[in-house]
């Protein structure tokens, strides 16, 4: 995966040339992914659906993070990234069905890791199931979903914790239901106004009719 060869660009967004997806991260370089966040509606409720990051991961193991996304390969255009969908969590989608919600660009830094991507951010309002996610093991060991009002809560500081529902993998390929709370220290730590114009756009692209709130 480290010798994947990513499109690099410079800070106007220009492409300047190609490099190992090991040496983007070491230097530093620009370079685009693609990411697909799913909301659906139940009850009359918004919910945001968010995956487990597998415990084998090298980068943010064992946290929480968008429903589906990943880097875009060199040879690949931004329709190309509805791929992600299909190989980490099971679900099939045309590009058509997503809702672009535009480009954001994101920079962490951690130790010797630098990661500085131009995402591609779509939304998808799901209608499907747990039932219906299968997961691609060696990157994702569970999915759940979370009221959008409590997860926007989370990220203001309107709440420490927010119920999170849904399953997780164990070591025998079960699915094992998950009914809990979690804070901030269990996500990928994306900067906070990433979370914020992520939740913003969100809720100016949903078609569907404004939410009742939080569950009771």
């Amino acid at each position: 995966m480290e010798t994947e060869m990513l499109k690099i660009f410079d800070s106007n967004r220009i492409q300047i040339g190609v490099a190992t997806r090991e040496e983007v991260h070491r230097m530093g370089h620009w370079h685009e992914v693609f990411q697909c966040w799913f909301v659906s509606r139940e009850a009359g409720v918004d919910y945001l659906y968010l995956q487990h990051r597998c415990a084998l991961k090298k980068d943010y193991p064992n946290l929480l993070d968008i429903t589906a996304a990943g880097h875009l390969l060199a040879h690949e255009t931004v329709y190309d990234g509805v791929r992600e969908i299909k190989e980490e969590i099971g679900i099939e989608i045309s590009f058509n069905e997503l809702v672009p919600l535009g480009i954001i660009e994101y920079h962490q830094t951690k130790e010797d890791f630098i990661d500085k991507e131009l995402a591609n951010v779509f939304l998808y309002e799901s209608t499907h199931s747990f039932d219906d996610f299968t997961l691609q093991p060696e990157e994702v060991s569970g999915m759940v979903k979370v009221v959008l009002n409590d997860f926007e809560g989370l990220w203001t500081d309107a709440k420490e914790r927010v119920n999170i529902k849904g399953f997780e993998m164990n070591q025998e390929g079960r699915r094992m239901m998950i009914d809990r709370f979690v804070g901030r220290d269990e996500f990928v730590p994306h900067e906070i106004s990433y979370y914020e114009s992520i939740i913003r756009l969100i809720r100016e692209n949903l078609s569907m009719e404004p939410g009742a709130g939080a569950a009771k």
